[in-house]
């Protein structure tokens, strides 16, 4: 495998807080690495670090072996659903098309090559029999599928992904699931997620993140539950334990 994406002693500042301090990550190609932490751990501000959109006061971000502003072109975004206006008269195709904007420019009309990308993005994620429909009148699951169809719309080289569970029932997530593992055969993938579920059963590896890196490695070796504790600052009696299976045989969790 090669890398993809490599982070290496990243720091950020936002509003005089540090909200990013050494952070050293690498995403190969053809894995799915899950970005979990608590809220305010930092996972969207090092995905916009990716992207480039957010300035590093110390190390540095290299995509496919560029600086991050160069590598942009090599990444495709998957934000959360509700940064996207699912109400503007627009159909699947077109929607998707918009992936293709930094390339084509404002002005330039796409040409029958723009359009067979599209067309393969909308069949990678299942989609090419609604792609006359608007997208207002699509499911929280099929959009969100446009959003990664209109992510490959660049033939990325890595993935990123914001959340892409939230509000989403267990069918749904479970589809998505499969397709991000089935795209990470392809490409790099990095999932930053809240569902810790989806995590762990779905992910080559992990990257437990608080402002920092606290620990790094497959759901197999990440069975110590005190790196869990420390990422999302909890104690032994805490649910989260319980969920992934980590409680200790002797604590009891109050009702």
């Amino acid at each position: 495998m090669s890398t993809v994406l490599a982070i290496e002693g990243l720091g950020v500042e936002l509003g005089g807080r540090l909200a990013l301090d050494g952070v050293d990550l690498t995403v190969e190609a053809g894995e799915l690495v899950g970005l979990v932490g608590p809220n305010g751990a930092g996972k969207t501000t090092l995905l916009r670090s990716v992207l480039g959109l957010v300035r590093a006061r110390a190390g540095r971000v290299t995509v496919a072996g560029a600086p991050a502003r160069a590598g942009r072109a090599a990444v495709g975004y998957v934000p959360q659903r509700h940064e996207f206006t699912w109400d503007f008269p627009i159909s699947v195709e077109d929607a998707v098309m918009t992936g293709r904007t930094g390339r084509l420019g404002l002005l330039r009309r796409p040409r029958v090559a723009d359009w067979h990308v599209v067309g393969e993005a909308l069949d990678r994620v299942r989609l090419t029999e609604l792609r006359r429909r608007p997208v207002g009148e699509l499911s929280g699951g099929q959009r969100q599928r446009v959003l990664v169809a209109r992510a490959l719309a660049v033939d990325p080289k890595i993935l990123l992904l914001d959340e892409p569970f939230t509000g989403l029932d267990m069918p749904t997530q479970e589809l998505l699931g499969e397709l991000f593992a089935a795209l990470a055969r392809e490409i790099a993938v990095l999932m930053a997620t809240h569902d810790l579920a989806a995590a762990v059963y779905g992910c080559d590896r992990l990257a437990l993140l608080n402002r920092t890196l606290v620990a790094v490695g497959t759901p197999d070796e990440l069975r110590d539950r005190r790196v869990w504790m420390e990422t999302f600052q909890v104690g032994e009696r805490s649910h989260l334990l319980r969920t992934l299976g980590l409680a200790s045989p002797t604590t009891t969790v109050g009702v």
